[in-house]
């Protein structure tokens, strides 16, 4: 494994010599302050309602955390599921667009090594992205006095689904050679991820055949909506840390399968 510091070194500055990191990192900056600007406005709008209107026990229940954070990492969570895969989209297939794969599976390098070094550049970013809403969230430490664990909770659950989506966009690469395929596919596959609970709660509510209380809380369980949304509510279950490991796993072993099958072809 000593080469996957320098493969993710390599592939994280392919990242930021192509366009594609700064439109990202720039969406994700936009964003990332609109939604936060909106959040803390509808904060103060509430607060001044409720002050208008003598709703004191309201008053009480409202905090920085359930009323800002939380919603606002919500948001940023669905925007991610969008950008991600456009980091993670050209990791293989720009490998094959370009002719470098065949020269890659010659080298020493084991798979397990290009695999994770990939990775470790996506993850890298990720990283990046997440810190940058740590900053925005850090704001409201300054003039306010927020949870820090609920916060830290949070991140933790932002950081953690930004990992998983790498991975399946890191598999959706390295199953086809054109990067905008890669885009889409990754996008569908987390969309999936994302809906399963409504899924589930549909079988629930309508009881139909094939969606058992098991099955549903399978289809749940596989959900990265839940796991989430325990996350941010300040809940650090190791349940939610299980399936975000079993994820990123499950989705490494399946691009070093699709990889390693390139030399059976």
């Amino acid at each position: 494994m000593k080469h996957v510091g320098a493969i993710a070194g390599r592939e994280l500055r392919s990242l930021f010599v192509s366009p594609v990191a700064y439109v990202v990192l720039t969406l994700f900056a936009v964003l990332g302050g609109f939604f936060f600007l909106a959040s803390v406005l509808s904060f103060d709008t509430n607060v001044s309602q409720a002050q208008q209107f003598q709703a004191f026990d309201f008053l009480r229940s409202m905090n920085l955390n359930d009323h800002v954070i939380a919603p606002f990492f919500q948001v940023m969570w669905i925007v991610l599921l969008f950008l991600v895969p456009g980091i993670t989209m050209g990791l293989f297939a720009s490998e094959k667009t370009n002719g470098t794969q065949e020269l890659l599976m010659t080298s020493p390098l084991t798979i397990w090594e290009l695999v994770l070094g990939k990775y470790l550049a996506a993850a890298a970013f990720v990283t990046l992205l997440t810190l940058m809403l740590g900053l925005f969230a850090g704001i409201l430490f300054v003039y306010g006095e927020p949870e820090l664990n609920k916060t830290l909770a949070g991140l933790l659950g932002v950081w953690l689904v930004g990992l998983s989506y790498a991975a399946v966009g890191l598999f959706a690469s390295s199953i086809t050679r054109n990067q905008l395929i890669a885009f889409f596919l990754a996008l569908v596959l987390l969309l999936i991820l994302w809906l399963l609970s409504v899924f589930a709660d549909l079988g629930g509510a309508t009881g139909a055949v094939g969606t058992s209380s098991p099955v549903s809380g399978v289809l749940r369980w596989l959900s990265s909506s839940d796991h989430f949304e325990q996350l941010t509510s300040g809940l650090v279950d190791t349940r939610a840390l299980a399936y975000f490991g079993f994820m990123i796993a499950t989705f490494l072993v399946l691009t070093k399968a699709s990889v390693e099958s390139v030399r059976w072809r």
